[in-house]
């Protein structure tokens, strides 16, 4: 049974568009053409993927990610209007994976579904060496590589697979510093046009979710101007 990937837009030449091309590439495509109907797919067949279209009228892309992210980590994929910076980072604050701006080659989209599921759990690590320990503690945060599962002092938190590889980036090596750019071909494994500033969504959701807090960190610290580093130890924020 081939994998099940939904996808919602209102314009339904593109969503069709999009669907004729996973279906070529061995997927099973969930056509919504508006956001209730496709939460009530996401409930009704647990796709593996969400391509969500942001403008929708009425429920649109954001108010279905909101809602799936209440139960789920399931990758999310945002398509968006290209001159839309503020939707950009609001979904990837959100939670989404990924997102991708209209116009868009629909092969590049499929790629990016692969991209996706290759980083969730199940899946294959696309950005993060698999090479190094599978289990990484540090100041209380634990990541079991091999099962894609975090932990903060013993508590399970929930992260979407670029949160965690991020994440993973980051403790491999405590104190270094990394800049968006080496965070983003690291953990994403490309490189995509306006993508580095979104690290900053990422960074604020994986802070919210081991419970740090940027302006006095116990876990990731801020370099201004440059990036982000895993902190060694309490005294170093």
């Amino acid at each position: 049974m081939p994998d099940k990937v939904l996808v919602a837009d209102d314009e339904e030449k593109i969503a069709r568009m999009v669907a004729s091309y996973l279906e070529a590439s061995g997927f099973q495509p969930l056509l919504a053409f508006d956001g209730k109907a496709a939460l009530s797919l996401f409930k009704e067949h647990a796709p593996i993927c969400l391509i969500l279209d942001v403008n929708m009228p009425g429920a649109d892309g954001l108010d279905v990610a909101r809602e799936v992210r209440r139960t789920s980590s399931v990758p999310i994929i945002f398509l968006t209007a290209r001159a839309d910076e503020t939707d950009r980072i609001l979904g990837l604050e959100l939670g989404a994976d990924d997102y991708i701006a209209k116009p868009f080659c629909p092969r590049e989209l499929v790629a990016r579904v692969r991209a996706v599921l290759r980083r969730s759990p199940g899946g294959t690590l696309s950005g993060v060496s698999d090479q190094g320990p599978s289990l990484l503690k540090l100041g209380g945060v634990e990541l079991d590589i091999k099962k894609r599962r975090a932990s903060v002092a013993g508590r399970e938190v929930s992260l979407t697979a670029i949160q965690f590889d991020i994440l993973v980036q980051l403790m491999k090596e405590p104190g270094r510093v990394w800049t968006r750019l080496e965070i983003l071909e690291r953990a994403v494994g490309a490189r995509y046009e306006g993508y580095e500033r979104t690290i900053d969504a990422h960074i604020k959701n994986i802070r919210k979710a081991i419970g740090d807090d940027s302006e006095d960190p116990k876990f990731i610290g801020t370099m201004r101007g440059v990036g982000y580093r895993f902190l060694e130890s309490r005294d170093e924020a």
